[in-house]
């Protein structure tokens, strides 16, 4: 590639484009291909110079291990941006590290490295690159926290007790759900709740010169009774599986059912804001789709950024998405916008990410979607409650479908069905009649 010479960020023109004239232009000194005015290397030289000096030995040449992703850096589409990132202090050392570092590259090389999300970033890079097997890195961290949360407590027994509780009971529960698929925040964040309630009901006990193999149910009660107390709700899992484990005895916490959401649930504020992210040409398409998706059809977050083009089925006149078994037909107009968004998504990665990117929410790191977090960050800059109005658009469809229709469409589990069904009272009776005297509408005239 040329270097830029004229254009716009997005379509940036090379000398070629900027004049076709060759005699007006002189050549890169290096390559002699590069059309350009100054006698200096090209960019593209000269960010191939730069890696060579970072990752290679004394002559230049980069060992096996780390060459793709030397070639992937060096064949980067803006040179310009690509030497800015490698001029970084963070990076440069990082890159120097590695480069001068003999052992076989793998992650536990780079596990050695200070934290820091310069490193985190260039992880996915070597990953998407080829140059490290992909591995699940929220997974990872819990794993390590849980490590390091365990091994800081000084009693033997509770040592024993967290460890089961934490490594045996919910680690593995969360391997088992996972599969192939990597750990999502929710998940992360389940798991340290559960575990961070159980050093604190322990830490409790310790206060007030107790164990959890002496703990008494009016203790359990003085506990329950302090307003103070967080996580009450895995807590009590903590305190009955503990019971079921015998690491106590004689002691009840009762489960809490659950009876409905929580907070007021606006129906009417549900389509107007379906109806701005429908029509409103100023956000974003990812951001419309994103928020349309959990509004109209009560996506997660979580759900939502690990769709992919497999999930769209396009054809010339029907646009159909899959959330669970059973596919969907999108009406108009958020038809067209996933259409839109199927041609033109593009995630911000300029190193390493693959020329044909699965996800229809890519993110800034090759190869991977966009973060749950984040997109649940960006629907509340455009005026959205994600857990909020997720309850509302389930509420609102258990009144319209059967729970195993729901299940079936949203890919929500059959029980969660059961219990929205439950909460919105649906009259089903009277179900098939309301059905066969409707009529398929336009989305934008709800």
């Amino acid at each position: 590639m040329a270097q830029a010479r004229s254009g716009t960020w997005r379509t940036p023109l090379c000398a070629r484009c900027t004049n076709p004239d060759p005699d007006f232009w002189g050549r890169c000194p290096v390559c002699a291909t590069t059309w350009q005015l100054s006698p200096r290397p090209c960019q593209r030289c000269v960010l191939e110079q730069r890696v060579r000096d970072l990752l290679g030995d004394a002559t230049g040449t980069v060992r096996t291990d780390l060459s793709a992703f030397a070639q992937a850096v060096s064949a980067a589409a803006r040179p310009d941006t690509t030497l800015a990132w490698l001029s970084g202090t963070k990076v440069h050392t990082l890159l120097e590290r590695l480069g001068h570092d003999q052992r076989p590259l793998s992650h536990e090389v780079l596990d050695e490295f200070p934290a820091s999300k310069t490193l985190d970033h260039l992880r996915s890079v070597l990953v998407a690159t080829g140059a490290l097997p992909a591995r699940d890195e929220r997974l990872v961290g819990l794993q390590r926290w849980i490590t390091t949360t365990v091994a800081a407590r000084t009693d033997p027994a509770q040592r024993r007790v967290l460890h089961g509780y934490a490594v045996w009971h919910h680690l593995r529960r969360l391997r088992q759900r996972l599969g192939e698929e990597h750990t999502n925040r929710a998940q992360d964040l389940n798991v340290r709740c559960h575990v961070t309630a159980a050093v604190n009901f322990l830490d409790w006990l310790a206060a007030h010169d107790a164990a959890l193999d002496s703990c008494t149910q009016p203790l359990v009660e003085q506990w329950m009774a302090n307003p103070k107390a967080s996580y009450r709700d895995e807590t009590g899992h903590f305190i009955r599986w503990s019971v079921q484990h015998r690491y106590a005895t004689g002691l009840t916490y009762g489960t809490t059912r659950w009876t409905g959401p929580r907070g007021s649930l606006d129906t009417e504020q549900r389509w107007a804001d379906a109806r701005r992210l429908l029509h409103d040409d100023t956000l974003s398409i990812g951001d419309r789709v994103a928020g349309l998706l959990l509004l109209l059809y009560a996506q997660r977050t979580a759900t939502i950024t690990q769709l992919t083009v497999d999930h769209v089925h396009l054809t010339p006149d029907t646009v159909k998405i899959t959330f669970g078994k059973s596919p969907i037909i999108l009406a108009e107009p958020l038809a067209g916008l996933v259409r839109e968004l199927v041609a033109t998504r593009r995630g911000k990665a300029r190193i390493g990410a693959p020329d044909d990117v699965p996800w229809l929410f890519p993110g800034k790191r090759p190869g991977r979607p966009l973060g749950d977090d984040r997109l649940g960050q960006r629907l509340q800059e455009i005026g959205l409650q994600p857990r909020q109005d997720r309850s509302t658009a389930l509420l609102a469809l258990a009144t319209e479908l059967p729970a195993a229709m729901l299940a079936r469409m949203l890919g929500v589990h059959i029980k969660v069905a059961v219990q929205w069904q439950q909460a919105a009272a649906g009259d089903w009776a009277a179900y098939a009649a309301d059905v066969s005297q409707r009529v398929d509408g336009d989305l934008s005239s709800r």
